[in-house]
């Protein structure tokens, strides 16, 4: 009887890595395979066991599914000998991909289906009649090349729907090393692509083996530390993967991953380009209507050819340094790729000068200005080195990453993203190249983490690299303004209270001109948008638009103009005239009118967290012995709050009908949200703010967010007996920034250093309960 197969002391050798593993795990499973089949098939008729798929290729990882053929000879099945081989391999706990078929059937069905087709073309014999394989491998490779018109079709159309349904392994948070745009599955698809006679440069498929080896080396780490198969590697398993291959930090491990997507990424798009071009000439010659773009000369020294944008003569480097910027814009307008020839040739132009030419500057921008379809673009060109000579600064941010749940791109990506949505607002405002250039910039000093804050070591940067482009000493300021400032819109109008005059003035006295607070809400909107959806939102929006306009309106002496209805406004007073409890709710938000005592914040603030709702802002007015409290809740997807049982639970709550705080830690421990580890963008803090109101005390709480925080949160404020009149909620990500305004017993302000540093305790305390 065969014996179980082993695989413990090879998951467990952290000493056998990447290619060294799959061969080694690959032989010992085909050796047992094997001793099964000697046992299985009693059968005296041709019949073969074959690997194909990752199989086949010997890229076994840890968890990798078997991908076993078993070929026979006649017109009934082998049914004894197939069973004889597959309840083995189940009982081993091994997941399979299985097919009992003649070589007949096997490429009959591979003409219909893409996947059987390329799964043939790593076709490996294991064991049984030699002759049954080399009949199938030989026969579905000649298929394969003599159907390549089609299979070729069909592959790039598959390529593109998979690129279309997956991140980029260069650019995502959590990549998928397998299915993304850059992975595995990239090279695996270029190399099915030159066994069908491809024309595709052989040599840029070949260069791409230590990519190719990497992105296998981290996926079978992941498969090893996860148990469990999945090829996207989550940021709680970024830190082991990372100790397993002896990298620094998971930085530097994601780092090289991203340049390893990105070069596979380039590798793929050019040859796939080069593909359809070779499809739709077949096409064309064979009186198919068809013919994307027309090979056409420009007359400014460059032609389109087959889709790329060249030089007309590719032999000679350009002598204007900024010829890169002409050709790039036009690529990026026209929506083309640039030839490969051309950009040899631009890579021995000379360097830029030391100031450059206001005309290179506008060039720079309305490459800028084509929006998302530049992105690409000077993808290609920092590939190259082109982007980075043109911005030295910019070679740190390369393929950076940046491991929180808040941004979905690296650093460099992220800007590219920003730039991208800063040109569609660019007629929004006064001067939409300053906007785009900010956007740019803005998180440049992100690429030097060890200078400190980002803002204020990448607003010098900036200012240096814009007066190098040749911009004026003002528009530098400008520039400089946006990237030091660029979190202020964003950071003042969800944890202070908008509605405060002297929130605007704080706004208006940084930022100084109307012009840069204009400028600086549209690119709040761009760098919200590009670092992904938990950053931007209607609630976001509507805070940033209402501080920028109070603020310019400050700063252009409109100080003086009625300012609209806010709460409570008189409609909702007239509750504070009737007796017990009332509520109001409609859409987002609840009104809660009762008897002013204490914890009735943190009460409610509990009972919306029973139901899942997260709140986002809330307000506080009292009078006499009663008290309104105002709350918004962020709607779910499906746009309803089942408001009639929030209510009732609210009700309950306040007069002390519902165990509150068991309910809570219930929730909390069935539906604990989940946190990645080294997720979080902020180190748990709080804050005591004496500057911004003239009458409350902001006690900012800063830290990672959990089920039930904000009640317990308030709750914990409430043992100092503390008075509530307002908060703000800004959830970032797995993060949280909240922002209470609070007073103390007897209506002042917290200013004795000892009771801070007992409130710091307390809410330290809930925070670290996550």
């Amino acid at each position: 009887m065969t014996p179980p197969l082993k695989k413990s002391d090879l998951f467990e050798d952290d000493c056998l890595r990447g290619r060294a593993f799959t061969s080694a795990w690959t032989d010992r499973v085909d050796d047992w395979l094997r001793e099964l089949y000697r046992e299985a098939a009693t059968e005296a008729r041709p019949m073969a066991l074959v690997a194909v798929g990752g199989q086949g290729r010997r890229e076994m990882a840890p968890q990798s599914d078997l991908d076993l053929l078993l070929l026979f000879e006649g017109r009934e099945a082998p049914s004894a000998t197939a069973e004889g081989l597959w309840y083995p391999i189940w009982d081993a706990g091994l997941k399979l991909g299985h097919a009992v078929r003649t070589v007949r059937d096997t490429l009959s069905l591979a003409s219909e289906d893409l996947e059987t087709a390329t799964s043939l073309l790593s076709a490996r014999h294991l064991c049984g009649d030699p002759d049954l394989t080399t009949e199938l491998v030989e026969r579905s490779r000649a298929n394969w090349r003599k159907g390549s018109k089609h299979y070729l079709r069909e592959l790039a159309e598959a390529t593109d729907v998979r690129h279309a349904e997956t991140a980029e392994v260069a650019f995502a948070l959590e990549p998928d090393l397998k299915e993304g745009r850059g992975g595995l599955r990239d090279v695996h698809a270029l190399g099915w692509a030159l066994a069908a006679g491809a024309p595709l440069d052989a040599d840029m498929v070949r260069s791409l083996g230590a990519d190719h080896d990497l992105l296998l080396e981290v996926r079978i780490e992941l498969h090893r530390r996860q148990g469990r198969p999945g090829d996207a590697l989550l940021l709680q398993e970024q830190d082991a993967v990372a100790r397993s291959l002896g990298d620094e930090d998971a930085d530097a491990l994601m780092a090289r991953v991203a340049e390893a997507g990105r070069r596979i990424a380039y590798v793929s798009d050019e040859g796939w380009h080069d593909i359809k071009v070779s499809v739709a000439r077949t096409a064309v010659a064979g009186g198919a209507r068809l013919g994307r773009r027309r090979n056409r000369r420009r007359g400014d020294g460059l032609e389109v050819r087959d889709g790329r944008i060249c030089l007309i003569d590719e032999m000679r480097p350009p002598q204007d340094p900024f010829e890169v910027l002409r050709i790039a814009r036009v690529a990026a307008v026209e929506q083309l790729r640039i030839g490969r020839a051309t950009l040899n040739a631009l890579v021995g132009s000379p360097p830029p000068p030391s100031v450059w030419p206001r005309s290179a500057a506008t060039e720079f921008c309305e490459l800028l200005g084509a929006g998302h379809t530049a992105v690409p673009v000077i993808e290609v060109l920092e590939q190259r080195g082109l982007w980075t000579r043109l911005i030295p600064e910019w070679r740190p941010a390369v393929c950076r990453p940046q491991r929180n749940a808040y941004h979905r791109f690296t650093v460099d990506r992220h800007l590219l993203e920003c730039a991208a949505e800063a040109s569609a607002l660019q007629h929004s405002v006064s001067r939409g190249d300053l906007l785009m250039m900010g956007a740019l910039l803005h998180d440049i000093g992100k690429a030097y983490p060890e200078l400190g804050d980002h803002s204020e070591h990448g607003a010098p940067m900036a200012a240096r690299i814009a007066r190098r482009m040749g911009f004026a000493e003002d528009d530098v300021a400008t520039v400089e303004c946006l990237v030091r400032h660029h979190l202020l819109l964003p950071d003042v109008a969800t944890r202070r209270d908008v509605s405060d005059p002297a929130t605007a003035k704080f706004v208006a006295e940084t930022v100084g001109s109307s012009e840069r607070i204009a400028l600086l809400r549209a690119l709040t909107e761009a760098d919200s948008i590009a670092t992904g959806p938990a950053a931007w939102s209607d609630w976001k929006a509507g805070l940033v638009e209402q501080l920028a306009t109070r603020a310019m309106e400050y700063v252009d002496g409109r100080r003086d103009e009625p300012a609209p209805e806010v709460f409570p406004t008189v409609a909702q007073r007239r509750l504070l005239e009737r007796s017990g409890v009332h509520l109001e709710s409609d859409g987002d938000r609840i009104l809660v009118a009762c008897d002013d005592r204490p914890g009735v914040f943190a009460r409610v603030a509990g009972a919306l967290a029973l139901h899942g709702l997260d709140v986002v802002e809330a307000n506080i007015h009292s009078e006499g012995e009663r008290a309104l409290d105002e709350f918004k809740v962020r709607v779910g997807p499906s746009g309803v709050v089942p408001w009639e049982r929030v209510c009732a639970d609210v009700t309950k709550v306040l007069e002390g009908r519902l165990a509150l705080a068991s309910r809570v830690s219930e929730r909390a421990r069935t539906h604990s949200r989940e946190h990645h580890e080294m997720a979080h963008q902020f180190a748990p803090e709080v804050r005591f703010d004496n500057g911004d109101t003239a009458t409350d005390t902001v006690v900012e709480v800063v830290g990672p967010d959990s089920v039930g925080l904000l009640y317990r949160l308030a709750r914990a404020l409430g043992e100092f007996n503390l008075d509530i009149k307002g908060a703000r909620i800004h959830t970032m990500g797995p993060d949280v920034v909240d922002s209470f305004y609070v007073r103390d017993a007897n209506g002042e302000r917290i200013t004795d250093e000892d009771l801070q540093q007992e409130i710091n305790r307390a809410l330290m305390e809930e925070l670290e309960q996550v």
